[in-house]
């Protein structure tokens, strides 16, 4: 069984972040510790990050940027097209990934099975140590005074101490 990552995002105090972690295993073999499973698009406005097969996730990312591209930039629209297409497309539904999204307004979990969630907080998450992370981010948003990057970076630690498919090399993107 693949395991890929443990991607976190979340807006705080103005400030937008994703992060992941750089561990990509196959079972109980860790295959890469420095994968960088997040990125920038649509010029800049919007944070990506995927968990799952890498070579699906790049396809999903280009899919991803055309309909943001298509759709000027609505993350909202964009995600729900990507989604359909996923769901309906014969070969796109073979794809197994999961996307996160976000940006200064919402925040999306995008799946092949036709998901488009975003969570109530807007903290989403996703991946093996996923749980863990999201747990420890909502905990610190609600008690402490740390900003968004922070949060996800001392968010992704906490899982690394608890899932052994999550490692502590991080890869943190934010947007103002």
């Amino acid at each position: 069984m693949f395991h890929s990552t443990t991607i976190l995002g979340l807006r705080n105090k103005g400030k937008v972040a994703l992060g992941g972690d750089g561990q990509v295993s196959i079972e109980d073999t860790i295959m890469k510790a420095q994968a960088n499973k997040i990125r920038k698009v649509y010029g800049g406005k919007i944070l990506a990050g995927f968990a799952g097969s890498a070579a699906d996730a790049f396809t999903l990312f280009e899919k991803f940027e055309i309909k943001l591209d298509e759709f000027h930039g609505n993350l909202s629209r964009a995600s729900v097209e990507l989604a359909k297409e996923w769901r309906t497309d014969k070969i796109l539904r073979r794809l197994e990934a999961l996307l996160a999204v976000i940006d200064g307004k919402h925040s999306y979990l995008i799946s092949g099975v036709g998901d488009v969630i975003e969570p109530d907080d807007g903290i989403i998450a996703i991946g093996s140590g996923g749980s863990y992370a999201l747990a420890a981010a909502r905990a610190m948003v609600a008690c402490s005074n740390l900003d968004a990057k922070s949060i996800v970076e001392q968010s992704i630690r906490i899982a690394a101490s608890i899932c052994v498919y999550t490692n502590e090399t991080l890869f943190i993107e934010t947007l103002d």
